[in-house]
């Protein structure tokens, strides 16, 4: 059996806490649970919401009660186990780096010692794991950046980032799918957003999901701009076994 810990957040939604540390094993854990639990859903259940380490089920307290609630999760996850090894879906997130795209990558270069090349070739050889979604919709706090990338956020925040800036922010990588104020260092921009309100599916990926980051040039890129403006860009997404 499993062994996670249910703490009470508020008067209608509880915590299963699976660890303190981040990891692709507790990933997995949460992941799995939450498809357990919204495959055999409880009736009173509202939201399931995973985050690093724990998943937030929120609650009617009217159609019940704390301790059945506990009861009924403890009996559905007795044998949870986790999905690290399962199938896993990638979606390809193209990225022109440096240049007017990237005015962070100097900073970034001149941190690791790299060259821009190694920078983009280490940068785009990892599938990175999603651990939760947050702070903007669609906004993926990614696990796994290489140690050498690692790069402290602006002293000075910026009051505003491009929508589709991807950027370092100490030992974290991210793409922003919305205008927003950040400190990240912004390394490039993909024409790709992770989140359109207008379309079918209006975040393109979910927790428990990976992220791959693809180079192209500002050609491509334009090319890819104009194909989303006329609804033509088919977006990229890989299934493969772990």
């Amino acid at each position: 059996m499993t062994d996670f810990t249910i703490t009470i957040a508020g008067d209608s939604a509880l915590n299963l806490e699976f660890a303190t540390t981040i990891s692709a094993q507790t990933s997995g854990l949460i992941r799995t649970a939450a498809q357990t639990l919204e495959q055999d859903p409880i009736e009173g259940v509202r939201e399931l919401v995973p985050t690093f380490c724990s998943l937030m089920v929120i609650y009617d307290p009217c159609a019940i009660g704390f301790d059945e609630l506990v009861a009924k999760i403890r009996g559905k996850l007795r044998n949870l186990n986790s999905a690290e090894n399962e199938m896993r879906r990638i979606c390809v997130i193209p990225v022109c780096y440096g240049g007017v795209f990237g005015p962070d990558m100097q900073t970034v270069m001149e941190h690791s010692g790299l060259s821009e090349d190694d920078v983009v070739r280490i940068h785009t050889g990892h599938d990175y794991l999603i651990d939760m979604l947050g702070f903007l919709p669609g906004f993926a706090y990614l696990g796994g950046l290489d140690e050498r990338l690692h790069t402290p956020r602006l002293a000075v925040p910026r009051t505003k980032i491009e929508a589709g800036s991807v950027g370092i922010g100490g030992a974290q990588t991210g793409i922003y799918p919305l205008d927003s104020p950040g400190g990240w260092q912004i390394i490039g921009r993909s024409p790709v957003r992770p989140y359109d309100p207008t379309r079918e599916q209006p975040i393109l990926y979910s927790a428990g999901e990976y992220l791959r980051f693809s180079p192209i040039t500002p050609e491509q890129y334009a090319a890819i701009e104009t194909q989303i403006a006329a609804g033509e860009y088919e977006y990229e997404f890989i299934v493969e076994g772990a």
